[in-house]
C-alpha cells in the first residue's frame, strides 16, 4: 500500500478517511441514542409508542433496534468502500 518512494497511496488513504468519517459519524448516533433518551426521558415521557411512554419504549426494544441498524449500516457502507478501494487500486496499476 504504499508506492516507491516509501508513502502511502492516495486511494488507501482516502479509504480510511472514509472509514473514520464513517465511524464517527455512526458512533455520534449511538452517543446520542444511548444517552439522549436517558437523559431526556421526563421531558419525552408525554410522548408514546403502542401505547408505551417513549422513554420505556427506547429502553426497553428502541435502542436495541437502532444499534443493530447501526451494524447494519456499518457492514452495507464498508462493502461499498471495499469495493471502491479495490477497484481505485485496479486502475491504479
Amino acid at each position: 500500500m504504499t508506492d516507491s518512494s516509501g508513502h502511502p497511496r492516495l486511494h488507501a488513504v482516502r479509504f480510511w478517511q472514509r472509514v473514520k468519517a464513517l465511524t464517527f459519524f455512526l458512533l455520534m448516533i449511538w452517543l446520542l441514542v444511548s444517552f439522549g433518551f436517558a437523559f431526556y426521558a421526563r421531558e419525552l415521557a408525554g410522548l408514546s409508542v403502542f401505547g408505551w411512554p417513549l422513554p420505556f419504549y427506547m429502553a426497553a426494544q428502541g435502542t436495541t433496534l437502532v444499534y443493530l441498524a447501526l451494524i447494519g449500516v456499518y457492514v452495507l457502507v464498508m462493502k461499498k468502500l471495499d469495493a471502491l478501494a479495490t477497484s481505485e487500486a485496479a486502475n491504479e496499476n
